[in-house]
């Protein structure tokens, strides 16, 4: 079953429902959300790239496009080894999926990646008229989808995507605090 989200649709991610006689959120006995069960099967497929990143010595972030529920664009961090300051992994994904559709327009696809997207990515999206974009962990210092500044609630933009966070967030978020950690250990060590 296909989820359905309009344009400028926005959702804090959460997993559960409100329970509105209390006002407090519950995860007990709740029925799994199809959308909630589809985007974590496509967050799994970033978090894969987001590894394989990791593993080259680029910040872990991993990205898929998905059109029709089939993964058409796939893309992970690579600006060290490419020697490219754009190819971050929304980027890398955007231009799998373009080459692969034979189009830069991609209307009906989504996008889901590890890490909030920054507003060169955000530009990219809604350039490229991706529908919907869902990401794992929020980024405090360069994030554009709220944590930073929220180009998806920008009105005076000509476009808008569907924007979901926090899906998988603490494994997105742990995958990158590890990685980081690592890295400031081997500085120490060094």
């Amino acid at each position: 079953m296909a989820c359905v989200f309009p344009c400028g649709e926005r959702s804090v991610g959460m997993i559960g429902k409100v329970n509105t006689e209390t006002s407090t959120e519950t995860n007990a006995d709740v029925t799994p959300d199809p959308c909630t069960v589809r985007d974590e099967r496509f967050m799994r497929e970033a978090l894969a790239l987001a590894r394989e990143a990791g593993a080259a010595g680029e910040v872990p972030v991993g990205a898929v496009v998905v059109f029709e529920d089939a993964i058409v664009g796939r893309g992970f961090n690579r600006p060290i080894t490419s020697h490219d300051p754009t190819a971050h992994a929304e980027i890398v994904a955007l231009r799998d999926a373009a080459k692969r559709l034979g189009n830069y327009r991609l209307p009906e696809c989504e996008l889901f990646v590890t890490l909030e997207p920054c507003a060169m990515c955000t530009g990219a999206i809604f350039h490229a008229r991706i529908a919907r974009v869902v990401f794992g962990a929020r980024d405090p210092k360069t994030g554009a989808a709220g944590s930073v500044l929220d180009l998806y609630a920008e009105s005076r933009l000509n476009h808008h995507a569907g924007i979901v966070g926090g899906v998988l967030a603490e494994e997105c978020g742990g995958l990158l605090s590890s990685f980081f950690a690592a890295r400031r250990t081997r500085t120490l060590l060094a």
